[in-house]
């Protein structure tokens, strides 16, 4: 049985995440790479509004991976984005 706070977690993300879809086809911009900087960002705030005060549960302290790999998906867009700008023979 999920707890509460793991429960307003998910539903906090999966929240964010469906609003942050509903936003990018509005506005006729929906791209993968928006949309995971984007739920990397509410990913990022939900784990900061939902932190406990005195002890981390179980499944809090497996957040650090995902965090990681959400970072490490970021790191490689950006790296790709910067390499787009380049002119093609410089690198």
């Amino acid at each position: 049985m999920a707890t509460k706070r793991r429960q307003q977690f998910i539903h906090g993300q999966a929240l964010w995440m469906l609003a942050t879809l509903l936003v990018l086809a509005a506005s006729n911009a929906v791209k993968l790479e928006l949309f995971f900087v984007v739920s990397l960002i509410g990913l990022l705030v939900i784990v900061e509004f939902t932190a406990p005060i005195n002890v981390t549960p179980q499944w809090r302290s497996r957040l650090k991976w995902l965090i990681l790999a959400g970072l490490l998906g970021f790191a490689y867009i950006v790296i790709r984005r910067i390499l787009e700008i380049f002119p093609s023979g410089l690198i």
